[in-house]
């Protein structure tokens, strides 16, 4: 963690005298050879601190040491900030008045670099082993991530628990039935959970199925909160415990549920009690199932039935460990040669299945001899400081790590247990302590993204939630994994919990650490130690602030990354805001009552990420929005904005603006020509107001044709019509994956959507395009795997003109809605010679169809169709009823089909 905070001092060091250089920017006399020498320090230091590293576990004397170089390196890191927003000003002052001479900026040397030195001189006293005798950049042997589906030696333990679960074991009676699993971390009792929660029976079986991560310390009315939320799919917006508890008993009345309560720690009686009386509405055959590391836990809460789940067999974990460490090297010649090793490896693992997951992961990418024997006979199997088995492994896979991924790994320690983790916003946050360098061929998003990547496929991350193309955005990390990083960041990063009775512990706290989420139970909170958060550069409080708190905000200037998203007292940001220089990321999504962001925010010159999603309230930004010259992130997805500033189409540093707004302001606001120079845009963007132009030759200038990184697409055009021109100007790259055409206007379709033009086209909504008598041919774009047509109401007919002239039409579509073309009256595919028409359909929607009088024979009997929904349709319905409908029999072999709603 160390190495990353000095490489990142000598990184800034060495760009502020380059800048100097070049911006006569003055250092003060004798400053520039103490710099120099300076920076001898640092590279000394930096050759020894994984030998430090190494050392602190055992020895309480290099960790002091360690903790005070973090200190002084944190400081430093501030200063050198400081000394760029110098440049930075002075470089505008220039720009502003080119006409005068520059005023000199003249640095001096900060006391912070000279106690730097006097706490590094004192590494000669621990006679660390140098271990960099030159810098070299590592290269990465980079994995994919990958999911072990087979859960080993497990089969018996899961019938048990499904056993008890569906009724086998027991003869079922009113009142609460509790099965609880029970074991050591790492063991795989959250994995035996899910299964079951999962299982298909289970499924079946029970009307509802809730799963919470309860995690320590036990919360009622977060967990009842969490109750809600599963069971209404939604956001809960009740605070006060009793409405919720009501709220539970309400959607459970009468029903056969399963809740899942995951890692449970409390043994207190009358907190369980508070969320047990809440259950008791749910019908006869309700199960409760708990996975807890604690006997006593299973006591306390009344089990009905308690699981031990003990460790795996030597066999069993030879072969969990061998699947891992040998896969995709099926036949390798090495294979016999490591397999001995391997077993003893296993065998150090003493059954636990996330040890053996874990190293398997980091011998994956081994493959010598000399590696594989310096894990099994690794000292770290000796440490007195790791007697529960899991950590010897993490420790193990965590040193093979190269210090950058090191720091990015410690730091997700500030995320509280069982949180699930946004892939997209950790590589922000990382990027915001400056963890993430572009080498020059890569961005520092890509950089983040393999660092991430790296992690999961070492097993410091889990739970995978994938896209469809299988690339992970969102994950979890296993709790003993997150205590590991938490052994990591001691006095660095914490979850503090806020209320009145912690105000004195929490004074103690906030002066050390450098991190912190912050979570308000359900007592009073008291904000007045926010003050003392000096030295913070994360702070975290999501769903935790309120408008009190904000006029601290002033006294955090170290800040580098603040999320205050989701709190709905918040209507507006205090201007001290402005003070926050060092920060890089703003997080204030969700924040429904914000009516306005203050001028000040544009002083924030280091800001990288801006997100603003959903601050439905929020109708402009501030004017100077220009001056955020290193912005790469702004979030603005909310549909109350009016506009967006002219100066926005100056930012070339952008990545993300997920809506771009005409205006119809004049020069004030951007107009669609100011794309042009936003070159680094990529992934999302809609377009909005596109009934704003005004000058036919404007569109062109967005070049959207040549803009290869866009994969995500919407064109709003507010129904006015004559607007052909302005669609025809925005034809999208093909590279295009998703496109969205909403409330175009004219007759008649751009003539890029009627060739081949979107090649890698895989999903298409047209919306409310009410003017087109007909559907473009579609079914000639190649790979489009899903179609959503709505509400068009000039289309009466659709025929061969919808298909194309493909040899085989939509030959990939795989989902075809059809909702709310109320004029719609017949659907024919009248085709004289044999061609393959969506051999790949899954799923059909037709809702909101009064009219039409029937469904092409060929989409019902020649298509693989699995799934068929019928809605809003009285002839549809009336033709296709079950039993009685006429033409019951077409649809007969499609497996899932629903009429108005009544699932047959």
């Amino acid at each position: 963690m160390a190495d990353t905070l000095v490489s990142i001092v000598l990184e800034r060091l060495t760009s502020v005298v380059e800048q100097q250089i070049h911006e006569q920017v003055s250092l003060a006399s004798g400053v520039e050879s103490e710099i120099q020498s300076l920076k001898n320090t640092l590279l000394s230091v930096r050759d020894v601190l994984e030998d430090a590293e190494r050392r602190k576990v055992k020895e309480k004397s290099v960790q002091g040491w360690l903790e005070r170089l973090k200190d002084m390196a944190y400081e430093m890191m501030d200063v050198l900030d400081e000394w760029s927003i110098a440049i930075f000003q002075f470089q505008m002052e220039g720009v502003e008045n080119a006409s005068t001479s520059k005023t000199k900026v003249s640095f001096c040397m900060p006391s912070p670099f000279i106690r730097f030195k006097q706490v590094a001189s004192e590494r000669t006293d621990f006679n660390f082993v140098s271990s960099r005798s030159e810098e070299r950049p590592q290269r990465l042997i980079t994995t994919s991530a990958i999911d072990i589906s087979e859960v080993y030696g497990r089969d018996m333990d899961e019938k048990m628990i499904l056993d008890h679960l569906l009724g086998k074991k027991c003869l079922e009676k009113s009142g609460l039935h509790i099965v609880s699993v029970v074991g050591t971390g790492g063991m795989g009792k959250t994995t035996l959970a899910r299964l079951a929660y999962n299982h298909r029976q289970v499924k079946a079986h029970f009307d509802e199925r809730i799963w919470v991560c309860v995690s320590d310390p036990f919360d009622p009315f977060r967990v009842c909160r969490a109750i809600v939320e599963a069971l209404q799919k939604g956001p809960c917006h009740l605070h006060d415990l009793e409405a919720v508890q009501q709220e539970i008993r309400t959607c459970i009345a009468g029903k056969k549920f399963l809740l899942v309560l995951d890692d449970v720690w409390t043994e207190n009686h009358q907190l369980w009690e508070q969320l047990r009386n809440t259950l008791t509405s749910g019908a006869v055959g309700s199960r409760i199932l708990v996975t807890t590391r604690k006997e006593s836990v299973v006591k306390m809460m009344g089990t009905t039935y308690m699981h031990s789940l003990g460790e795996l067999s030597l066999e069993q974990s030879r072969a969990l460990f061998h699947q891992i460490a040998f896969f995709e090297k099926r036949s390798w010649e090495k294979e016999e040669e490591l397999k001995e090793i391997g077993e003893k490896i296993a065998d150090k693992c003493k059954g636990l299945p996330l040890a053996i997951k874990t190293l398997g992961n980091l011998l994956r990418i081994k493959n010598s001899e000399e590696e594989w024997k310096n894990v099994l006979n690794s000292e770290v199997w000796q440490l007195d400081e790791f007697e529960r088995d899991i950590s010897p492994a993490l420790l193990l896979s965590y040193y093979d790590l190269p210090p950058a991924i090191q720091r990015c790994f410690s730091f997700c320690a500030v995320f509280p247990k069982d949180s699930v983790i946004v892939r997209a916003e950790l590589i922000k946050l990382w990027m915001a302590q400056s963890y993430l360098k572009s080498d020059g061929r890569k961005e520092m998003e890509m950089v983040g993204r393999t660092y991430f990547e790296y992690l999961a496929a070492r097993s410091f991350f889990q739970d995978f939630e994938k896209d469809t193309d299988g690339n992970i955005i969102r994950c979890e990390m296993h709790d003993i994994v997150h205590d590991f990083a938490q052994f990591l960041t001691q006095n660095e990063c914490f979850i503090v919990e806020v209320d009145n009775q912690k105000k004195g512990s929490m004074d103690l706290f906030f002066q050390k650490i450098r991190h912190a989420t912050l979570v308000v139970r359900e007592s009073t909170p008291n904000f007045a130690s926010t003050c003392n958060m000096k030295n913070l550069h994360t702070l975290l409080a999501k769903e935790a602030f309120d408008s009190r708190v904000l006029e601290a905000l002033g006294n955090l200037t170290c800040l580098r990354a603040l999320d205050l998203s989701s709190n709905d007292w918040i209507e507006e940001l205090p201007k001290e805001v402005g003070k926050l220089i060092h920060l890089r990321y703003l997080n204030l999504s969700w924040c429904e009552s914000l009516r306005e962001l203050p001028e000040t925010i544009c002083d924030l010159y280091n800001l990288q990420t801006l997100n603003i999603e959903g601050c439905s309230s929020l109708q402009k930004l501030p004017h100077a929005m220009g001056k955020l010259i290193n912005l790469r992130h702004l979030e603005n997805y909310t549909r109350s904005l009016k506009g967006l500033p002219k100066g926005i189409g100056r930012l070339s540093s952008l990545q993300t603006l997920d809506v771009f707004i005409v205006s119809s302001h004049g020069n004030d606001e951007c107009q669609i020509g100011d794309l042009r120079n936003l070159n680094n845009l990529r992934g999302r963007l809609s377009v909005e107001g596109l009934d704003e132009v005004k000058d036919a030759g404007e569109p062109e200038k967005a070049e959207l044709k040549n803009r290869v990184h866009f994969q995500y697409l919407t064109l709003e055009f507010g129904e006015k019509e004559g607007t052909k021109g302005v669609a025809e100007a925005l034809q999208p790259h093909p590279n295009l994956k998703s496109l969205g055409i909403v409330d175009y206007g004219d007759r008649e379709w751009p003539n890029w959507m009627m060739g081949s033009s979107l090649a890698q086209l895989k999903i298409l909504h047209l919306w409310f395009c009410k003017r087109c008598p007909c559907l473009p041919p579609l079914g000639q774009l190649p790979v489009l795997e899903k179609l959503y047509i709505w509400g068009m109401d000039g289309v009466k007919y659709i025929g061969s003109e919808f298909l194309g002239s493909s040899s085989t039409v939509f030959p990939k579509l795989k989902e075809l809605a059809i909702s709310g073309l109320v004029e719609l009256k017949q659907w024919e595919i009248k085709e004289k010679e044999e061609r393959s028409i969506m051999p790949c359909l899954n799923h059909l929607i037709m809702r909101g169809c009064p009219k039409l009088e029937g469904l092409p024979d060929h989409v019902l009997q020649r298509t693989p169709l699995q799934k068929l929904d019928i809605a809003g349709s009285p002839i549809l319905k009336r033709r296709y009823r079950k039993d009685i409908g006429e033409d019951r029999h077409k649809i007969s072999h499609i497996p899932e089909v629903e009429v108005e709603y009544s699932r047959d």
